[in-house]
């Protein structure tokens, strides 16, 4: 409900329409390029589960193109996302030390 004045203009009304559909992607890397793109399934929706399994495809991704990155220190910046501070997600964080 609006209030207005009796003698305002009619307000139109817009025809509701369906958006575009919309896909997640997550992208990864480092100081020289791209590490990860990933790109989550149309209908799915992340969840503690469906991250752990893109750090699986990260790590393997840093495996196969930066094979040196982990011997060392990897970092995350990420927000606290309910998946990202799920307890699955944290226990791979730390069986992997990152």
């Amino acid at each position: 409900m609006t209030w207005k004045h009796p003698s305002s203009p009619v307000t139109k009304k817009f025809k509701v329409q369906r958006s575009a559909a919309k896909m997640m992607t997550t992208v990864f890397w480092d100081a020289k390029r791209v590490v990860l793109l990933d790109i989550l399934p149309q209908g799915q929706c992340i969840n503690a589960a469906q991250c752990c399994s893109t750090l699986d495809r990260l790590r393997d991704a840093i495996r196969r193109k930066r094979p040196g990155l982990l011997r060392r220190v990897v970092v995350l910046q990420y927000d606290n996302a309910t998946p990202h501070s799920a307890n699955l997600t944290q226990q791979w964080l730390q069986r992997y030390s990152w």
